[in-house]
């Protein structure tokens, strides 16, 4: 059965996000102007009578509003998928746990107005982990829309993953928004899922699932 389209915007929002800087003030979404934005979306999407249409789920159960998402339309990440194969041929990948009970996800988060997503995907890997690569070489992948669970028809999530492979598992502590970092064991993408619930009893973020399986069960572990 088809669950009935709502309303529905956090009130976080409205009070923690606009003072903390995380979500826009505005409340009608009408009066922004979307030329604008469409311009310099990542993944192209539709206006109808003022409102923005989410590209991959417009039939989105939440029909109208935000969700928990702090900005209308599309909102922009960079995601930094780090890993690493120890001597005995293992491959781990370096997560956080969010602290707003949603699982683990890889480092990662919102690209601010005017920054590179490369940029952003370095500050916020050392926010979260304080892990500091100067000489890492990153590869940037495409934009690809990402099933946040805090999205809706009219606010969505768009990522920009970059990878990175290391010699050595250096030592990371959760910061900012990541209640703990850990390297996880990740041959594939089973292995990845197998361990989060054997050591914390956890699940990766429903917005990295196909994100993670695709970058661990096409890419080989070699050292």
């Amino acid at each position: 059965m088809t669950a009935t389209p709502r309303t529905y915007t956090h009130p976080d929002i409205l009070t923690t996000g606009v003072a903390e800087g995380w979500a826009e003030p505005v409340t009608d979404p009408t009066i922004i102007d979307w030329t604008a934005r469409q311009a310099r979306a990542l993944i192209p999407f539709e206006v109808i009578d003022g409102r923005p249409v989410n590209p991959i789920e417009p039939h989105h159960p939440i029909q109208r509003g935000r969700n928990e998402c702090g900005h209308w339309g599309e909102s922009v990440a960079a995601d930094a998928i780090v890993t690493s194969v120890d001597a005995g041929g293992c491959r781990w990948i370096l997560m956080i746990e969010r602290d707003d009970g949603y699982g683990w996800a890889v480092p990662g988060g919102h690209v601010d107005d005017g920054e590179d997503p490369a940029d952003a995907v370095v500050r916020e890997l050392r926010e979260e982990t304080g892990l500091v690569l100067p000489e890492a070489v990153w590869t940037v992948g495409e934009a690809r829309y990402v099933p946040d669970p805090r999205a809706s028809r009219e606010a969505w999530k768009v990522t920009v993953p970059a990878v990175t492979v290391l010699d050595h598992l250096p030592e990371v502590e959760g910061a900012d928004d990541a209640a703990r970092a850990a390297w996880v064991h990740a041959d594939d993408y089973a292995t990845l899922t197998e361990s989060l619930a054997a050591l914390y009893g956890g699940q990766v973020f429903a917005a990295h699932r196909a994100m993670l399986a695709a970058a661990l069960d096409t890419t080989e572990v070699t050292r």
